[in-house]
């Protein structure tokens, strides 16, 4: 077992679901209109463990002049170099980020739950960014939905809102916003973490079950673009600067 946080024998099914999968395609759509929001201006991007490139290539398709995509793991790169032919890519461990003032933004997806030192990883973010850009970051919301998926998914923690604006304060950012997403379908995922099942299980949804549900995470997904801030939800998405 490699002490990355995470199976690499997932990536396969993960590429085989993500493009069409109702939280994959919903989280990617909310992080490309975060990065529209809150860095209009931005021209470069570090995505810090991109695994199959799902949301490297949902970001570059809004036109960004350099778009960078780093995985810990060759077997991620592997279907990222396919899925965004292109982009630049790169392994490299999120602990040891070798940037300095290099990037107008530095995002990490559901990547820093994974690792026993997220502040030192957020700390390293805050030097690869320029000063005037940010991050952008999601991870996996209220330590009560903690379930046996999460030990198979290899987290090492969920967050609670004020903790992670708390440790991207200690890394030096500044003007932080937030939101909770899957808010909508919080009740309906409580109670599938009631039941016996795997992480794999998430990634099982029928064709009308998915529909319905993106449809769900879409009317979310209007809702904070019209200013509204959801204070739970299964997921959090935060947004800070560098000064």
């Amino acid at each position: 077992m490699n002490d990355i946080g995470f199976d690499a024998s997932r990536f396969e099914a993960l590429a085989a679901v993500e493009q069409e999968h109702f939280w994959f395609r919903s989280r990617a759509r909310l992080i490309v209109w975060a990065l529209r929001k809150h860095f209009p201006r931005a021209q470069s991007l570090l995505e810090i463990g991109c695994g199959t490139g799902n949301v490297l290539a949902a970001i570059k398709g809004t036109g960004l002049n350099r778009v960078v995509g780093s995985e810990a793991l060759p077997e991620g790169l592997a279907f990222a170099a396919r899925r965004v032919p292109g982009a630049e890519l790169l392994q490299m461990d999120a602990r040891r980020i070798p940037f300095r003032e290099e990037f107008d933004v530095v995002a990490a997806f559901d990547v820093i739950e994974h690792l026993e030192e997220d502040e030192q990883v957020l700390g390293g973010m805050f030097a690869a960014c320029r000063s005037g850009g940010g991050v952008i970051v999601t991870v996996p919301q209220h330590a009560w939905l903690w379930s046996e998926r999460d030990a198979h998914a290899r987290h090492r923690r969920r967050y609670a809102r004020r903790d992670l604006l708390r440790k991207l304060a200690a890394a030096g950012f500044q003007r932080p916003w937030a939101t909770s997403f899957v808010s909508l379908l919080l009740p309906l995922m409580v109670l599938s973490r009631r039941r016996k099942l795997s992480a794999s299980d998430e990634l099982e949804v029928g064709r009308a079950t998915n529909r319905a549900l993106g449809a769900v995470m879409g009317l979310e997904r209007a809702l904070i673009g019209a200013g509204l801030s959801f204070p739970a939800g299964g997921s959090l998405l935060a947004v800070a600067h560098k000064p």
